[in-house]
């Protein structure tokens, strides 16, 4: 069992999937830095000197202290319950991001896919009375029987 697990892990396949999904958590941490440190900060400043950090609906009020609360961390730490769309704001604007990143990811490798597919040696050649394509090896058209020598 042992064995066949080690067969497993080892497939290419797998680590490649391993390695894909370390690199994407990696990635995501990027993003998200970029949107919180970067992009943001500007476009709040530009909407006013907004932080989406901090922009929450209070839904209930803490029992230890009352509203108003100077920042998000502030009415968490009282027990407030609030809805945080500033958060929810910025988790879109990463998600746009890293779905964009993917699109031109997948959109590359399939370009380099048609330019290999293209490249690569016929597998079929056509006949000369029928023009059905037939395998590059045929020496009798299947569909008309006629002699391809």
């Amino acid at each position: 069992m042992l064995k066949e697990f080690k067969e497993f892990a080892m497939r290419g396949n797998v680590v490649d999937m391993a390695v894909g999904i370390i690199i994407g958590a990696s990635f995501g941490t990027i993003v998200k830095s970029l949107v919180d440190d970067v992009i943001m900060p500007p476009i709040g400043l530009l909407l006013g000197n907004v932080d989406f950090g901090n922009m929450y609906v209070v839904l209930k009020q803490a029992a230890a202290a009352s509203a108003p609360y100077a920042s998000l961390a502030e009415a968490k730490k009282a027990g407030a319950v609030t809805l945080n769309y500033g958060l929810f704001i910025n988790a879109v604007v990463s998600f746009v991001i890293v779905a964009f990143a993917v699109f031109l990811l997948v959109r590359t490798i399939n370009r380099l896919r048609k330019q290999q597919e293209t490249a690569a040696d016929p597998t079929t050649k056509s006949c000369p009375r029928c023009f059905t394509d037939i395998h590059i090896q045929a020496t009798r058209c299947p569909h008309c029987t006629s002699s391809l020598t």
